[in-house]
């Protein structure tokens, strides 16, 4: 492992005003995305849509970094460029995605633990050559009040897995994004999501520690402390902000060089206005805050492409408004109103 420059690249993930465009759907969920816009799923619309938003003049002010998929690692674009290739030239990072996501958790209430240990250092390796220099690792965990959920075996199954998984990325020089996402459904409200977090947190780095993972070259990629979706009553922008940024506090030691929220189901503008005000709000924290988005920087160029070349243009600049806002959030200078900038062709 070289910490020297394991550092250096997560620092480089989430430099000041950039974030990460998550874009490593599995090809059952760009199906589902593709079907929204009625456009079927093949490998060369895939590579199209995605070439479309790696190739957006001016995204590298925004954007520091892309999460791939397999399949998209290793594809070229049109003319025959890989995509790796047009990512590096403009000084964006890529990454990939390599957990096999999740099943059922034996001996648990129906709670989820993600697969994808089995030869992962051999996987590692290869995506090393490939190009990747810094990697995503999902655990999904959900709120029942009523049960308990997330249970302490489910907590601690998953962020075990989650440190086997950094400790291998490092060993391989890969920087791991470790992501311990509390899904927002159910109608939980603020305080019982701030104390799930919390609990989440501290078991996740409690391992991470065990397993003699360098916190310096390591990226966080959390939930917001935010109530669920089915929730009576709404938290403000300054609510959320405010509980997420004291959990964190609490949980991420200074080492950690950034967090990178995923936006979890939120709106375009709630994921803007929650970092924004986070950032805002709370100026020199330990850390760097900044957003690991896929919805929140994907929903409107996706709806504005449509599958057609002709609009690809349109739905770049969408793509880029989306990337603006959120750098703007990332050093606290998001304004709701900037959302009236941008007007589709």
């Amino acid at each position: 492992m070289n910490l020297t420059e394991l550092n250096k690249i997560a620092k480089g993930m989430v430099a000041t005003g950039k974030g990460i465009l998550a874009a490593d759907e599995s090809t059952g969920t760009i199906e589902k995305r593709f079907a929204s816009i009625s456009v079927t799923s093949t490998e060369e619309n895939r590579r199209d849509y995605r070439e479309m938003l790696f190739t957006a003049a001016g995204a590298e002010q925004y954007i520091s970094g892309v999460i791939l998929y397999d399949e998209t690692l290793r594809q070229k674009a049109k003319d025959g460029t890989p995509l790796v290739d047009i990512l590096n030239k403009r000084g964006i990072i890529p990454g990939i995605k390599v957990d096999k996501g999740v099943q059922a958790l034996p001996g648990s209430d129906g709670e989820k633990i993600t697969e994808g240990l089995d030869g992962l250092a051999k996987r590692m390796a290869e995506y090393h050559q490939l190009g990747a220099r810094f990697a995503k690792w999902r655990a999904v965990l959900s709120i029942d009040a009523a049960t308990g959920k997330p249970s302490r075996q489910c907590l601690v199954a998953n962020a075990e897995a989650l440190a086997r998984y950094a400790g291998i990325c490092q060993a391989a020089n890969i920087v791991p994004i470790v992501e311990p996402e509390i899904l927002m459904d159910g109608g939980h409200d603020l305080a019982t999501s701030y104390a799930a977090t919390e609990r989440t947190l501290h078991t996740v780095f409690e391992q991470l520690a065990l397993h003699n993972v360098a916190f310096e070259g390591m990226i966080l990629k959390p939930n917001m402390v935010i109530q669920g979706e089915q929730a009576k009553v709404r938290a403000s922008v300054d609510e959320v902000a405010d509980a997420t940024v004291k959990v964190l506090l609490r949980c991420v030691p200074a080492a950690v060089p950034g967090i990178a929220f995923l936006s979890g189901g939120q709106s375009d503008e709630d994921a803007s206005a929650h970092l924004g005000a986070m950032n805002a709000r709370h100026p020199n924290l330990p850390w760097k805050l900044t957003f690991s988005y896929g919805r929140a920087l994907q929903a409107l160029p996706l709806k504005l492409w449509g599958g057609k070349a002709a609009n690809v243009a349109n739905a770049q600049k969408g793509y880029l408004h989306r990337a603006r806002l959120n750098g703007l959030a990332a050093v606290g200078k998001y304004d709701p109103k900037l959302e009236q900038e941008f007007k589709a062709a």
